[in-house]
């Protein structure tokens, strides 16, 4: 895989059973990356490995004055430093590639993961840890990927040095040899320590980073009710935190740091001492001397891979672990078992029935539902969507919804989303010119002027001309910014509007689709709406009466489920509960209303006695 290559054309199926396998998963996706960089990895290495024998048959050739021999020395040291010169340039290229590829592949997951489960995701896991999965997390991950090839290539430099010194030099071979693991693994008593440390400041940063995205998504509510400066106090105290947290674990990684470059040193030291003894009791040559200190100084660089590789693993399991939670994540329990078939989509002029709620929406008409609860209207279009409410404890709980009598979220995801297209409160206009904006999935049957005039685009579309640049005459040309800021809430609402039109899905939800437009608009977006989706499934969550005023039938949720069921008129003289909703009555005004009631009807009890 290049970096050129990328983006995958599919990231495959994580094993997220946990952060090693995951860890392994990826690795293993990733083998022909790895032995590349293993490759020249050890082309680098051995060239590294090769230099102190190279210096001590100098040194022997130099003392023997053979100039034939020395020559030869010197082109295989230009040779080793090729090696090494070119290993390294293309192992830190494939490493990087390794690291790039690694880190996309995550992305990716966590993207299609993210579009699969909706706005479901943050209710199920908490908005902090998921920026923590697609920022930081992925970094680290991909530091792990592509140490481990730098690694392997490093202990095989190691086990060379060692080997070649015992054949070289053994009496000075077996002290480097013994020397050398015990410097290896000396830090390893202190990983699992610098692990918790590290764990932990991490977990201080993640509820840090979910303190500020959580604040910075009601900074308005904030802002309005005084508390910014309550939530700069929170903030201190939890940065504070994270501070101390990483100054701990800042300060075990310096210990084992410092041991890898104490113990080493103590080894050099010693090969010296005793390599000097084994001299002047001629026991071994000069260079050969010369070679073991070399090898020794050498040794020093790879050993560094070390330390860098067990950092690496510390830092990315519990970010793999991340990784694995949120990938984990499935629409449905029955998602669990992909033996299972998924069933056919249903046949079309099917109706939309939710057990839950016991919410029907014949096919082929506009049903509006009204709920008292806009958080309850929310997690209700995602549900008539093929999303299923969490329960208290995030699992996936109720029945599915069911459309021709066939469960949606047991269809694959895409067929779902052909056949229901839900739009939220707060749809997102990405930048572009307004005909790619309307470039989505379709059925063909609705061109974008009869939606546009559908949804009251009309003063949009000429904003959007006014301010293109000059030659710019169609207004599906003009250019509209990132998430459509230079216009009017109202404007973008009804460009979304529009766009979900476009598309003519079987059903289509939509969850308050005229809130930031003006009642005149409303009630002609209401009519062209009406018109435009005139034999398909529409359902409307809303409490405009000039929106529940053009549906064909009306159901009223409260607690969950179906209290009332007629048309707007029929439940705004006949149902209380409706009337407050749709009409924001206060309780003192229900009560009066109720009195009056009363009142009137023990007028009319007191007539008919009298008759």
């Amino acid at each position: 895989m290049q970096i050129s290559d990328l983006p995958y054309p599919d990231p495959g199926v994580p094993d997220a059973r946990s952060g090693p396998r995951f860890l392994v998963w990826l690795g293993r996706g990733q083998l022909g990356g790895q032995f590349k960089s293993l490759g020249w990895g050890l082309l680098h290495f051995s060239g590294i490995a090769g230099l102190p024998y190279a210096v001590g048959l100098g040194v022997d050739a130099v003392v023997d004055r053979d100039a034939g021999r020395l020559l030869l020395v010197g082109g295989l040291l230009v040779l080793l430093g090729v090696a090494i010169s070119l290993g390294d340039a293309m192992l830190h290229r494939t490493a990087v590639t390794n690291w790039i590829t690694a880190a996309a592949r995550v992305q990716q997951l966590l993207a299609r993961k993210t579009a699969e489960l909706g706005s479901a995701l943050t209710r199920r896991v908490a908005a902090g840890e998921v920026v923590a999965v697609s920022t930081g997390d992925v970094e680290k991950i991909g530091w792990f990927v592509e140490a481990v090839s730098r690694f392997l290539a490093a202990a095989f430099a190691v086990v060379l040095v060692c080997v070649g010194l015992l054949f070289y030099a053994p009496a000075l071979g077996v002290v480097v040899a013994v020397g050398v693991p015990l410097v290896a693994l000396a830090a390893l008593p202190l990983l699992p320590r610098a692990t918790q440390r590290a764990d932990f400041q991490r977990e201080k940063a993640g509820k840090a980073t979910e303190l500020a995205s959580d604040t910075v998504a009601g900074l308005r509510v904030l802002r309005g009710i005084g508390g910014e400066e309550l939530f700069l106090g929170r903030y201190r105290e939890a940065s504070q935190e994270v501070r101390k947290a990483a100054v701990r674990s800042a300060r075990m990684w310096a210990l084992i740091s410092a041991i890898q470059v104490l113990l080493p040193g103590a080894l050099l030291i010693t090969v010296v001492w005793y390599g000097a003894t084994l001299v002047v009791d001629d026991r071994i040559a000069v260079g050969e001397l010369v070679a073991a200190f070399s090898a020794v100084a050498t040794l020093l660089y790879p050993l560094r891979h070390f330390e860098e590789i067990a950092m690496a693993y510390s830092f990315s399991r519990p970010s793999a672990q991340r990784a694995a939670r949120v990938l984990s994540l499935t629409r449905t329990d029955a998602a669990e078992h992909p033996a299972a078939e998924a069933p056919r989509a249903p046949a079309p002029g099917g109706d939309l029935y939710d057990p839950q709620t016991g919410l029907l929406a014949p096919a082929g008409r506009f049903t509006a539902v009204v709920c008292g609860d806009p958080d309850l209207a929310g997690r209700l279009a995602e549900r008539l969507g093929g999303h299923p409410m969490d329960g208290e404890e995030g699992a996936v709980g109720g029945p599915s919804v069911l459309l021709g009598g066939v469960a949606l979220d047991e269809l694959a995801l895409d067929t779902a989303r052909t056949l229901v297209l839900v739009q939220d409160k707060d749809p997102v206009l990405l930048s572009g010119t307004l005909r790619e904006l309307f470039d989505v999935p379709a059925s063909g049957a609705v061109e974008a002027a009869a939606a546009l005039e559908a949804a009251q685009c009309a003063d949009v579309l000429d904003a959007l001309l006014q301010s293109a640049p000059d030659g710019v005459e169609d207004p599906m040309d003009a250019r509209i910014t990132e998430r459509g800021r230079s216009l009017s809430g109202g404007q973008r609402q009804r460009l979304a509007l529009a766009r979900s039109l476009v598309t003519d899905p079987e059903v289509l939800v939509l969850d308050e689709p005229t809130s930031a437009v003006d009642s005149h608009t409303e009630a002609r977006i209401a009519e062209g709406v009406a018109a435009l989706r005139a034999g398909r499934t529409t359902v409307v969550l809303a409490s405009s009466p000039l929106l529940l005023d053009r549906a064909d039938r009306v159901v009223l949720i409260d607690g969950g489920k179906v209290a009332a069921i007629g048309t707007h008129r029929e439940l705004l003289h006949g149902e209380p509960l409706y009337r407050a909703v749709v009409t924001r009555e206060t309780e003192e005004e229900q009560r009066l209303a109720a009195v009056e009631m009363d009142r009137l009807e023990e007028a009319l009890t007191e007539i008919e006695e009298s008759a």
